[in-house]
């Protein structure tokens, strides 16, 4: 049910900062829980940052922690993730996805969008 779009990413120097942004379809948005997740090349998709519903929790991959805010505007069925004090291995593709409930685990994400590229240059 849930479609989401993915936007804002590009090409940043280390310590620069980008936000991407998360565009959903569909009215059940704010009943999911709303995730990141980054891949590069050759590696496993892993775990970034997770929103609840409403807003109130949070979490955090420990490599971002810090540097990461993920943050929502139900209003406007979008996701944001702004990411300060970029690092070249931040490098990758990440993805939106949406799930029943906080976790850390892709395995829990029902619906995904299809990736934006962040590359991050010494």
């Amino acid at each position: 049910q849930v479609q989401l779009v993915e936007s804002g990413g590009g090409l940043v120097q280390a310590g620069g900062s980008l936000r991407l942004s998360c565009a959903a379809s569909g009215r059940t948005f704010s009943t999911y829980a709303m995730g990141w997740f980054r891949q590069a090349p050759g590696k496993e998709r892993e775990f970034v940052a997770v929103i609840s519903r409403s807003g109130a929790s949070t979490d955090y991959a420990d490599s971002v922690k810090g540097r990461f805010t993920i943050s929502r505007d139900n209003a406007k069925n979008t996701v944001y993730l702004q990411m300060n004090s970029l690092k070249p291995e931040d490098t990758a593709v990440y993805y939106c996805a949406a799930a029943g409930y906080n976790s850390r685990s892709l395995f829990s994400y029902k619906y995904w969008g299809q990736g934006t590229q962040v590359t991050v240059s010494s």
